[in-house]
Order: structure tokens, then sequence, then C-alpha cells
């Protein structure tokens, strides 16, 4: 989404648009359930429906472009999360296990993870550290930078970064073949 096409979908879903908050959740719903979901949210659904619940809130204070607002998008679920985690604790509840169908991007991480069938993608992502696996959902499958991934969990750029390789050394041991050799590109 280019900055023009955001500029008028924000302005008419501050004047309550229908089509433009469809827009929005057709682009991002997605991302945001599969982060959620990886995370460990036991309704990955109800964390998108409170995320976009926070969005309409307050998005009249909203300032920025698309990538700012992307990057909010994940601020609020990562709290979302964090908040359903927080509830479940005091119910002693099990977390979920299942990446959800069909989430994601377009990426090369993407394709590649889904090209060898979530209950593999769940075992792997599922070694990761929670970190790690908040920093590959935020990075690959909510295409955000390094600098919107570490504003996201609150850590610095350089840790993100650290977090981001040991994931992907982990992964590529986990799920051989799966990703080519890209070295040069962290």
């Amino acid at each position: 989404m280019d900055q023009t096409e955001f500029t008028s979908i924000l302005e008419a879903a501050r004047a309550g648009a229908e089509w433009a908050w469809s827009r929005l959740y057709a682009d991002l719903a997605g991302p945001v359930r599969a982060y959620a979901a990886v995370r460990g949210s036991r309704d990955p659904d109800d964390v998108v429906g409170e995320t976009f619940l926070q969005l309409a809130r307050n998005l009249g204070g909203f300032e920025g472009g698309y990538s700012s607002f992307r990057s909010w998008v994940f601020v609020v679920a990562h709290h979302r999360v964090i908040d359903e985690r927080r509830r479940r604790s005091r119910r002693r509840d099990d977390p979920v296990e299942r990446l959800p169908e069909g989430a994601g991007g377009e990426s090369a991480e993407d394709l590649a993870l889904a090209s060898l069938g979530t209950d593999r993608v769940v075992a792997a992502v599922g070694d990761l550290t929670a970190d790690q696996r908040s920093v590959v959902m935020l990075r690959f499958v909510a295409d955000l930078s390094l600098e919107q991934t570490a504003e996201v969990l609150g850590k610095r750029v350089g840790a993100v970064k650290a977090l981001q390789k040991r994931a992907i050394d982990r992964l590529r041991i986990s799920l051989p073949g799966a990703y080519p050799d890209r070295a040069g590109e962290r």
C-alpha cells in the first residue's frame, strides 16, 4: 500500500467508512492473527478483534504513514496478547499450539514456511524462545522493520538483530531445506 492510498484509507476510516475498515482489516488481520497464535493466544481471532477495536478507539490520535501504522497495529496486538496471557495465568489454561491456516504475507520466509505444513512449522517455531518467536513473527509475518519490531517488543535494534539471527539459525537446523542460504541479508 503506498502512502497516497493509505492516507485516503486512513481519512475514510476516521470518518467511519466501512470500506476503509474492511481494507485495513483485510491487509492486517492475517498477520495479527498469526502473531497472536504463535505467541500462545488461546483465541487469536479475539486478539484480532480486540486489536481492531482499540485501533478504532484511538485512530483519531494516530499520526504517521503506513509503516508507522503497521508498527502501531502490532504494538496494540502485542499488548492484547500480554493481557490475554495475564488473564489466562489467573485461570491456569494451556496455550494454543497451532498456527492459523493461511496466515501470513508473501515474503520468501513466509512462502518457505507455508510449503512445509503447519504442524512442522509449529513444532519448529515452538522450539524457539518466546522472544525469538516474537521477532520471527513480527519480521516475517507482520513484515515489520528491525526498528518497528524493536519498538513493538520494547527492545533495542541490536537485540532484535541478535534474536533474529539466533532464531533463523535454529530454524535452519529444525527445518532443513526450508531457508535458502542468505547469510548476507541479515
